[in-house]
């Protein structure tokens, strides 16, 4: 299992293009430094950093040949990032299943409850520039709205 700051460093690694190309790149086959610079328009120096911030989420591994540094896959990292991805698909798919349920009006009885009020819609509103968020994002409990 990853912690919070692998997870947040996997994440952060993979939410930039060129990165997850290098990755695609090097799970194809091992390549220096030098030779993956060449595939992109950026410095060689840009495309260390890159590789650095990859190294550092452990999604790949560097080592120096003679005067090179090669760069390749660490499969264990990239399998790991694999099921906890998995994780979070099962967990949406579950999450839209049940909001599937509730739409067709199909819940389980265990979940039913007429003893439930409605919800407000009003609280349940998009927010945008015009209607900012009336709900604590850490709480997700509706706040008092501010007059202007």
């Amino acid at each position: 299992m990853l912690t919070d700051a692998e997870t947040d460093r996997l994440f952060q690694a993979l939410a930039d293009t060129t990165r997850r190309d290098i990755v695609t790149r090097v799970l194809q086959r091992e390549q220096s430094v030098s030779e993956l610079a060449g595939h992109y328009a950026m410095s060689f120096a840009a495309v260390q950093k890159h590789v650095a911030v990859l190294e550092r989420a452990s999604l790949v591994t560097k080592q120096r040949r003679g005067r090179e540094q090669m760069v390749g896959a660490n499969m264990d990292a990239l399998r790991r990032a694999g099921r906890l991805l998995d994780r979070y698909e099962q967990l949406w798919r579950r999450r839209v299943l049940s909001i599937e349920d509730v739409l067709t009006g199909s819940m389980p009885a265990d979940h039913a409850s007429a003893d439930r009020p409605s919800p407000d819609r009003s609280s349940t509103e998009i927010p945008s520039a015009e209607n900012p968020s009336t709900h604590d994002p850490s709480t997700g409990n509706p706040q008092p709205r501010e007059e202007r």
